[in-house]
């Protein structure tokens, strides 16, 4: 496997705006983001803290969500008071995020499919078997709460989690972010690789047509984005405007 250059320096967390009330399920619509939900229900010590979380998560009792490398901060209101939450999601090591970045060169259009809001599962599959696992599972999810609950993750943490089900749901550069590879510096690591391969006759040589498109693709699916979480009445992420 190639070596792909490393972003200089860690990319800045990005704050998400309080996620507006849902009624009906907490649960996420796309296969990536069931594959989170189901990787946080794993995590769960019992229903009936995940019960509650699902409760938290659906009435909007979570704050602003912070989303890092390798963590997510929010604060969460109950009847007993705030607490302050922070959880842990393991980043993918250098030879991974390699990994992953070759997978997503090695077929032309799955940079516009990302930059469209989509996950593909072929994309993931082909990661996977160069040794990547991109979804995480519940044991590689942990967390820290103020509050005096002796579980981990405890109630308040999973309704964060639960509500960062509904952020890679609607946009899967959350997820890569978590795991190490924010946007920017995926796109930068892209081009590195694409400059690198010079004009060898490889697959790779379709990023230079997604790169053509990569601004329409995303000012369409940013648009489809918007009107769709305004339709439902939630507020839309800082990302998308």
């Amino acid at each position: 496997m190639s070596p792909v250059s490393s972003p200089a320096s860690a990319a800045p967390s990005i704050l998400h705006g309080r996620l507006a009330p849902r009624r009906g399920s907490a649960r996420a619509a796309s296969w990536w983001g069931k594959a989170w939900v189901r990787a946080v229900e794993e995590s769960a010590y019992g229903e009936a803290e995940l019960a509650t979380a699902r409760s938290l998560a659906r009435a909007g009792r979570v704050g602003g969500i912070s989303i890092g490398a390798g963590e997510v901060v929010a604060a969460v209101e109950d009847a007993s008071g705030m607490w302050s939450v922070s959880v842990a999601v393991p980043v993918l090591d250098p030879a991974a995020q390699d990994g992953f970045v070759e997978s997503v060169a090695a077929e032309a259009g799955r940079i516009a499919a990302l930059l469209a809001g989509e996950l593909p599962h072929a994309l993931v599959e082909h990661a996977e078997e160069a040794g990547v696992e991109l979804l995480p599972f519940g044991g590689e999810l942990s967390g820290s709460c103020s509050c005096d609950a002796w579980m981990d993750p405890c109630a308040h943490a999973l309704g964060v989690l639960y509500q960062v089900g509904w952020l890679v749901d609607a946009d899967p550069f959350v997820l890569l972010h978590l795991r190490g590879l924010p946007r920017d510096a995926l796109l930068a690591r892209l081009h590195d690789l694409d400059t690198a391969a010079g004009s060898a006759p490889v697959a790779m040589t379709g990023l230079d047509a997604d790169r053509d498109l990569s601004t329409a693709y995303d000012a369409a699916s940013r648009a489809a984005r918007l009107l769709e979480l305004l339709e439902r009445g939630e507020d839309p992420p800082d990302h998308l405007f």
